[in-house]
């Protein structure tokens, strides 16, 4: 098969691009480069550099590389800036995926892989968030990644393609430093950014019901996040006719953002205690996730653990960011 990754050139799509290239799969980018990087591609690796709206690119880059399954990541994904401009986030985000399906469906392409988030979730008050629990987004983006499974399934259905949705929780973390996380828009890199600036790191609450007064959170190192590409793609190759696969991809492990502040502080040197500042409207309390039917269903099952992300994570931020003060 052929793969095309779109978003390939970003923090995650260069993880997936290694994990199927290592795995020996045929792939070939898709990606405008607003904030994916060339260089972060394997040589070698075909890039085709352009927007997701431009139908007549898709169209000539389906077939002119013969494309058999598309793994889809390209998308907006800033929670306040979805809020602050949700036209943004829908043309881009639902509208680039309807132009990318019609592509699909008049290349013949039979399995295509959305990345999904657990922002789909929005707030559910459960210990274990399964992939029964009530989908009920609180934010534009949130909403785009729930309507575009729903598009995702029915194209599928319609048009016999197999179909696979994997729902995220919080990625972090780097297989390598030069493929690291370079926005400040996650909390371990939000956390590096005021250390680096020799600030205190901020925890938005500290009344919530947990152990610590803290959000407790489910943390995916990216490598591992990667490889549940890999075996997903392979299930979907391995299909005949339709179908859709919907799983959560996490650790179904909770470490709550004071301990991961801790570990921080462990890890980088900078013990600075953190400033409690108030808590940010629709930040859950609690969300973990189940990871019973990925592992079922995949044979896959997380391997890397919080503190090997955030090792790694340190390693790329001193990389590519000026040198911390002492």
């Amino acid at each position: 098969m052929t793969w095309l990754i779109t978003g390939g050139a970003g923090y995650i799509g260069a993880h997936v691009v290694r994990s199927m290239t290592e795995a020996g799969e045929r792939v070939v980018v898709l990606d405008d480069l607003s904030t994916g990087v060339a260089e972060r591609l394997p040589t070698g690796i075909p890039l085709v550099r352009g927007s997701l709206l431009d139908r007549d690119l898709l169209d000539r880059t389906l077939t002119g590389h013969q494309v058999t399954g598309v793994v889809h990541l390209a998308a907006k994904k800033r929670v306040g800036e979805s809020v602050e401009q949700p036209l943004r986030y829908y043309r881009e985000n639902l509208h680039g995926l309807t132009v990318l399906l019609d592509a699909v469906v008049a290349a013949g392409v039979r399995r295509f892989l959305f990345s999904s988030s657990a922002a789909v979730y929005g707030v559910p008050d459960v210990e274990l968030i399964t992939e029964r629990t009530p989908a009920v987004p609180i934010n534009p983006y949130g909403e785009t990644k729930l309507a575009g499974e729903w598009l995702v399934r029915a194209t599928g259905r319609a048009h016999s393609i197999a179909t696979g949705c994997l729902r995220y929780f919080n990625v972090a973390g780097a297989a390598r430093p030069e493929l690291s996380d370079t926005g400040v828009f996650n909390i371990i890199p939000m956390f590096f950014d005021r250390i680096s600036r020799g600030e205190a790191p901020r925890i938005f609450g500290a009344d919530y019901p947990t152990s610590d007064g803290t959000c407790v959170r489910d943390y995916i190192h990216v490598s591992d996040l990667a490889d549940a590409h890999l075996a997903a793609a392979h299930r979907l190759a391995a299909q005949r006719g339709g179908g859709d696969l919907t799983v959560n991809l996490g650790r179904g492990e909770g470490v709550s953002v004071r301990e991961l502040a801790d570990l921080v502080a462990e890890v980088t040197g900078h013990r600075t205690a953190p400033v409690i500042e108030a808590r940010r409207p629709g930040d859950a309390t609690r969300a973990v996730a189940s990871v019973e039917l990925a592992t079922g269903e995949l044979g896959w099952t997380a391997r890397h653990s919080v503190r090997e992300m955030v090792e790694s994570a340190w390693e790329g931020w001193q990389r590519h960011h000026a040198a911390t003060p002492a």
